[in-house]
């Protein structure tokens, strides 16, 4: 088939109006932001203040299911749109309703119907750009899914300097500082000596509103711009690169195969040591540092950067080292991080460490987009790459739940490093055994 290359710079604006749409997506990451506040202003546990952030991300992979299914369909601009929108009220309705009806509401506004929106339009962009970008897949899918990363990055910078916020920050730390002392005490603790008043929670609510309409706003036009390559897109006019004619797998075939499950498997280690961490940053610097609430969230702002750089830079990487080396390089690297992080004092220290684990993390959905392709080609991306990113959403229910459970029982977050480390180097061998399909049976 004759070459169809798209007017010269077309895919690199496309690609753009993906990152706009992932940085509006990525957001989700700047939970932790919010955690301390929701704990002293709700006397909700640590577990409890995660619950809608575990809810997000578990729905985020059940989002990018049917919306992976639906762009193959209809193409990714219908469905980053509505997913996108769906991101955005959800958010929405967070901040109208929790403080009046408790956390069930966050749970379904922020958990449910956020987090299923914020899949369906995560699995579009990512899908799309690969057909985009044939020669430099791991560049392309790297580029897009950075915005996602960096969404938090800016997201926390804006919001950290609110005045609805830093009012609340300060004595939501002292909140959480004496409630984890009379833990490990084993005495009594009394909320109401610390609680947030109903008029600071107002503040934090108004944030949520305020968010969501930007989500809104933003996303849906960023998503007015995506489209599919026309049918032969080849770069440059030039004749089909070999990796343009990647073998194909239909959903069916790709189900059958144990190389989708290892796919899968990696993915959803990488992602519950991420988030185990990203879900309780802000909490985790105070703890290890000594740091205040509101210093932590500045700098995990600043440091989130490496959630979104991580996504190219490994991505960029794997085109030249291999996805499954990249892989297990980045799980060995994280397995240093968690058995040092615990016996650090510095903030400096620990927020390098951070921003490792943020690198690696990021660099996991990087890599992964282009993983698939290489594997399974890009005409059904959207339903396979779907399916692998419900281990997104698992290890986001995983990940969070150690964490909270760890601090509830213990007052700290340090006994569960060791077990998040082992996990870790244990992953690292799992690449050696996943390999690329013979191509039979594939279509063209």
């Amino acid at each position: 088939m004759a070459a169809n290359p798209a007017p010269s710079g077309n895919r690199w604006s496309i690609a753009l109006a993906g990152v706009l749409v992932m940085l509006c997506l990525g957001t989700v990451y700047s939970w932790s932001i919010f955690t301390n506040s929701l704990i002293a202003g709700f006397n909700w546990s640590t577990q409890a203040a995660t619950i809608p952030f575990e809810t997000a991300i578990f729905f985020l992979g059940l989002g990018a299911v049917f919306g992976g299914r639906w762009q193959d369909r209809v193409g990714p601009r219908t469905v980053t749109i509505v997913g996108a929108i769906t991101w955005g009220v959800g958010v929405l309705l967070a901040g109208l309703g929790t403080q009046a009806l408790g956390q069930w509401w966050m749970d379904l506004t922020y958990g449910v119907i956020a987090g299923f929106g914020n899949g369906m339009a995560y699995v579009t962009p990512v899908a799309m750009v690969t057909k985009w970008f044939p020669d430099r897949r791991g560049l392309g899918s790297g580029m897009v899914v950075m915005g996602f990363g960096l969404g938090a990055f800016f997201y926390n910078q804006i919001v950290t300097r609110f005045a609805l916020y830093a009012a609340a920050a300060k004595p939501a730390l002292a909140y959480v500082k004496a409630r984890d002392a009379a833990i490990k005490a084993g005495t009594a603790f009394d909320p109401s000596q610390y609680q947030l008043s109903p008029d600071v929670m107002h503040g934090i609510m108004m944030i949520f509103i305020v968010s969501g309409i930007v989500f809104i706003i933003l996303g849906g036009l960023g998503a007015m711009a995506l489209k599919n390559p026309p049918e032969g897109f080849a770069v440059g006019g030039a004749s089909a690169a070999p990796v343009v004619h990647t073998p194909s797998y239909s959903p069916a075939q790709a189900f059958a195969m144990p190389q989708l499950y290892g796919l899968w498997l990696l993915l959803f280690l990488n992602v519950t040591a991420g988030i185990f961490v990203i879900s309780n940053a802000v909490p985790m610097i105070s703890e290890f540092s000594g740091a205040g609430a509101a210093t932590a969230a500045l700098w995990y702002g600043l440091i989130a950067v490496f959630n979104g750089l991580g996504r190219f830079f490994w991505g960029a990487i794997s085109d030249r080292l291999g996805r499954g080396m990249a892989y297990t390089v980045m799980y060995l690297v994280q397995v240093v991080i968690f058995l040092v992080v615990g016996h650090l004092s510095g903030l400096g220290g620990v927020l390098i460490c951070f921003a490792i684990v943020l690198l690696c993390y990021g660099g996991g959905f990087g890599v992964m987009p282009s993983f698939n392709a290489d594997f399974f080609g890009t005409k059904y991306m959207g339903q396979i790459y779907g399916f692998i990113l419900t281990a997104w959403g698992l290890g986001g229910v995983v990940g969070p739940f150690i964490a909270g459970f760890v601090k509830d029982k213990t007052g700290s977050y340090t006994a569960a490093l060791v077990w998040i480390a082992v996990m870790l180097l244990v992953a690292a061998i799992i690449p050696f055994f996943v390999k690329k399909p013979s191509g039979e049976g594939a279509t063209a």
